[in-house]
């Protein structure tokens, strides 16, 4: 079922169940994902609707950090609560031995040895962990650490 009917649905069922905070989070992800549709003039595939999750999630963490700094504790939780319903939406991610074992086999299968191949090893990584969430800065760094070393 695509992502946006799921979402259609769950926003049906918090209205019915009066739930504010999750229906504003719910109109905030299918207003983004109704405005990348919009925009592209065709349907959302898979990837693209995890791009926009991510980039979701990434405005919601600096917003928490923001208030947080500010002195906003109650808005930094009104965020938490936003990207809790928002990360709901998305795949699992990876875990450290998942991120580790997918880095030796892009390195085995590219044959890299050098810092200046991290590319190649970075895209054949994030190919093994297609359908998980993954942090790109975390998996650059054990790309980069894996060629250094």
């Amino acid at each position: 079922m695509p992502l946006l009917d799921v979402i259609q649905k769950d926003l049906v069922a918090a209205m019915k169940a009066k739930d504010e905070a999750r229906l504003g989070a719910i109109r905030l992800i299918k207003t983004a994902l109704k405005k990348h549709e919009v925009d592209a003039g065709k349907p959302l595939d898979e990837a693209t609707e995890l791009r926009v999750l991510n980039m979701l999630v990434k405005q919601r963490q600096e917003a928490i950090d923001m208030f947080r700094k500010g002195g906003r504790p109650e808005l930094a939780e009104k965020e938490q609560a936003e990207l809790q319903v928002v990360e709901s939406y998305m795949p699992a991610e990876a875990t450290e031995a998942e991120m580790d074992a997918a880095v030796s086999a892009a390195i085995a299968e590219t044959g890299a040895s050098f810092p200046k191949q991290m590319g190649v090893v970075m895209k054949a990584s994030q190919a093994k962990l297609a359908g998980k969430r993954v942090d790109g800065k975390a998996l650059s760094d054990k790309v980069r650490a894996r060629l250094a070393g």
